[in-house]
């Protein structure tokens, strides 16, 4: 969610305690329920290396939009959700350790599910928006570290084994 947005459901709230009626707004074509918005209204204090703008974010939502159903108003801040899926992409982490400014693992993982389901061309929404994205991947992920390591200690291992057996 914008800061745009964020402004307009202050104004309409407001600072007082009283019910206005109002609990749904639309803005930018979209419905928002102001009974399930997060306290934070979506802004997150700290931020990742693995984090894009929201002008980059802005150009590829409709691409992921597209792949939701409207069954009812969105209660997540889409921007935060590709921003956990990018986070996850480049740390290799589990999806129960997302740190907990992300939304809920389980909410990043159903978007990540749909979003990776294969369509034309066998290629995914999630790829198309991460290369419009301008997305490079991740450098290396722990994960992948540790298999290196352990790979390069089997061939160590090989290599001084199969020494040992010529020099006898």
């Amino acid at each position: 969610m914008n800061v745009q947005l964020a402004n307009l459901i202050s104004d309409i709230i407001g600072d007082d305690d009283s019910d206005s009626g109002a609990t749904r707004i639309e803005f930018s074509g979209r419905v928002y329920d102001l009974r399930n918005m997060p306290e934070t209204i979506g802004m997150r204090e700290k931020k990742y290396a693995s984090d894009i703008s929201r002008e980059k974010f802005a150009e590829i939502e409709p691409l992921l939009v597209s792949v939701r159903r409207r069954t009812k108003p969105t209660t997540v801040d889409l921007y935060e959700v590709f921003c956990a899926v990018l986070y996850l992409l480049r740390t290799g982490c589990q999806w129960r350790f997302l740190p907990s400014e992300f939304p809920k693992w389980q909410t990043v993982y159903a978007y990540f599910a749909k979003w990776s389901k294969p369509e034309e061309h066998d290629i995914s929404v999630l790829e198309r928006a991460l290369k419009k994205s301008g997305w490079r991947g991740p450098r290396e992920t722990g994960a992948q570290r540790h298999a290196h390591t352990i790979d390069c200690g089997r061939a160590e291992r090989e290599e001084h084994s199969h020494s040992r057996e010529q020099g006898l």
